[in-house]
């Protein structure tokens, strides 16, 4: 009996679908094998040629058009795979409002919402190996997660291109630093978005909370500068150094009809007039529930503790002057 937990089962068919988008020609299992690390880890070719057989099944099952053609127009002895694109994108699609809300949420908790990880490892050994790379068929896959640090973008970008990074970076103590960052990958771990890589200055792993990057993200080196290593594990490299802190008081005003969220935490809830309420909620982190309360506006002011006060003022400057650049 199969012990593949059904999250990793769902990673190797989006790596593999992945894989055979990328190509405008049909691939070889041989390829295929090589690109999808949950592949090179089966222990023998009669393994993988079962995994592979059901994961095809699998796939069209799926309603996905994987199509078997052969390697050689004039030889066809033996098949290759790949994805018509054509075949494969869903036409235009309307939501109405709450649908998008809805979506909306539900990225966010798509935890590998980035070609990052496995993925991007199988793209860069089809690119090794001077496969035909069809781009737009990459760019429909990957899907565009919104989210609220303004560094996912360009950290992921410097990820998925193997290229150093610096960026200004603020401890939980509020002291900031700049550091430089070969990124290995971009992960969710409990609602929170982290990049882990290779920290030049002290020559070692690190781990970074991409909600404490201050600033702008910097290219300071080139494309393909540096290889992830094969057996780094983001997670377990960010459950190594992130431990919850104990739960500290914040008193907030919030508008009469704002901020649902922030009342339903709130250990209590008092009208100050027929506008404001004041909230006294816990929270562990400063910088993760200022980047929560800053997305309210003015519908919400911190009054304790300062430096609470001064992560969320510093957010909306940011916003601010990031509105007036554009």
């Amino acid at each position: 009996m199969s012990t593949t937990s059904p999250a990793a089962k769902t990673e190797r068919l989006l790596n593999l679908v992945i894989c055979l988008l990328y190509t405008r020609q049909p691939l070889s299992k041989a390829r295929i094998r090589d690109a999808v690390p949950q592949y090179g880890e089966t222990a023998s070719t009669e393994a993988f040629d079962r995994m592979f057989e059901r994961d095809k099944d699998e796939l069209r099952d799926l309603g996905i058009p994987l199509r078997t053609e052969p390697l050689d127009a004039y030889f066809d002895d033996e098949p290759g795979y790949r994805i018509d694109r054509r075949e494969y994108a869903l036409p235009d699609i309307v939501f109405e409002a709450d649908e998008l809300a809805v979506l909306g949420l539900a990225s966010r908790t798509w935890q590998q919402a980035s070609l990052a990880g496995a993925a991007s490892t199988a793209m860069r050994k089809l690119q090794a190996a001077d496969v035909e790379r069809d781009a737009a068929s990459i760019l429909g896959l990957e899907p565009r997660v919104r989210t609220t640090e303004a560094s996912f973008t360009p950290v992921k970008d410097a990820v998925l291109a193997c290229r150093p990074i610096s960026f200004d970076y603020r401890k939980s103590d509020g002291a900031v630093s700049t550091r430089h960052l070969q990124p290995w990958a971009v992960t969710n771990w409990h609602g929170r978005w982290y990049v882990t890589g290779f920290d030049t200055d002290r020559g070692a792993p690190r781990v970074f909370r991409l909600g404490r990057i201050d600033g702008a993200v910097k290219a300071t080196g080139r494309p393909g500068a540096y290889q992830v290593p094969d057996d780094h594990d983001p997670l377990r490299m960010i459950e190594g150094v992130e431990v919850e802190r104990e739960p500290q008081p914040a008193v907030l005003r919030v508008l009469v009809g704002a901020g649902n969220t922030l009342r339903r935490r709130a250990r209590t809830v008092g009208d100050i007039d027929d506008h404001w309420s004041q909230l006294d909620v816990d929270f562990t982190d400063t910088e993760v529930f200022a980047e929560q309360i800053s997305g309210f506006g003015p519908a919400v002011r911190v009054i304790h503790p300062p430096e609470l006060t001064q992560a969320v003022v510093r957010r909306l400057r940011a916003a601010r002057d990031a509105q007036e650049a554009r």
